[in-house]
């Protein structure tokens, strides 16, 4: 069971370590993520050029793999970024963008997951169900179904990958096949921001480089991005000012904040 002591621990190591967290994302989000990263106090770089991701990552604390804009010189680029992680052992995150809506998205998730070996994988409900292999379609990179419906899929992708498995909507989920959790915070405004669960994905890697223990990590990142969306909605007036809002909320984020309004609780053991 998580302590909500150690939430705060792992807050307060973000921002006395400042990981360095190299993201291999998409064009959409990367103004988005490097600020919510440098909001919570890690450090973001943007690298993905095939002659330089491996040394940025042999200074990096985590790598994100995000596949939103797909080329095949990025994907090459994050199988070179994710075999040098492999090699220094930091934590790789998988954000699997659309998959389930073309084949070649298809295709790239799955020789993401073989060749890269992703430590953490968060995608929403219908991206978790279609790397699940159970035939669900996504409306471009939207999920078209509840996140509770994809918990017994997120399951059987933890088991079968190793990897921890983040299931992020209304409520966000969290398993490694056996213990799973739930995390109720956040606000109906978040999906009307764009590249809201690529940042998710970004505060993931940045708790996981500080935290080893990948579900309490998780957990401690999902609680972060949903309650400061509850605050930043509540200053907002729309989804323009809450995304301004957001990144504000993350920077005046505390310890206390956390451990007092963490909504989370364990389903499964």
């Amino acid at each position: 069971m998580i302590d909500r002591d150690q939430l705060k621990h792992n807050l307060n190591a973000i921002r006395e370590k400042s990981p360095l967290v190299h993201n291999i994302t998409n064009y959409v989000v990367m103004n988005n993520t490097a600020n919510a990263l440098l909001a919570i106090g890690a450090s973001p770089v943007m690298a993905h050029a095939i002659e330089e991701v491996e040394d940025m990552v042999n200074i990096a604390s985590a790598l994100v793999i995000n596949m939103g804009t797909l080329s095949p010189q990025w994907v090459e680029a994050m199988i070179l970024a994710s075999k040098a992680a492999i090699k220094k052992g930091i934590p790789i995150v998988f954000d699997p963008v659309g998959v389930g809506a073309t084949p070649y998205r298809n295709k790239v998730a799955a020789t993401i997951i073989a060749e890269c070996k992703p430590t953490i994988i968060r995608g929403n409900a219908s991206e978790i169900m279609a790397l699940a292999n159970d035939n669900v379609k996504t409306k471009g990179v939207d999920s078209t179904t509840s996140s509770n419906t994809a918990v017994n899929s997120a399951k059987l992708l933890a088991k079968e990958t190793n990897a921890v498995v983040v299931i992020s909507g209304e409520e966000d989920y969290i398993t490694d096949g056996k213990t799973t959790y739930k995390v109720k915070n956040g606000s109906k405004m978040m999906p009307l921001v764009t590249g809201m669960g690529c940042t998710a994905t970004a505060i993931v890697a940045a708790y996981a480089a500080i935290d080893k223990d990948y579900i309490r990590a998780s957990v401690s990142a999902m609680a972060t991005m949903g309650i400061a969306g509850e605050k930043a909605s509540s200053d907002s007036n729309g989804p323009g000012t809450m995304q301004l809002n957001f990144i504000d909320a993350l920077y005046n984020f505390d310890a206390y904040t956390l451990t007092q309004f963490a909504a989370f609780q364990i389903v499964e053991e």
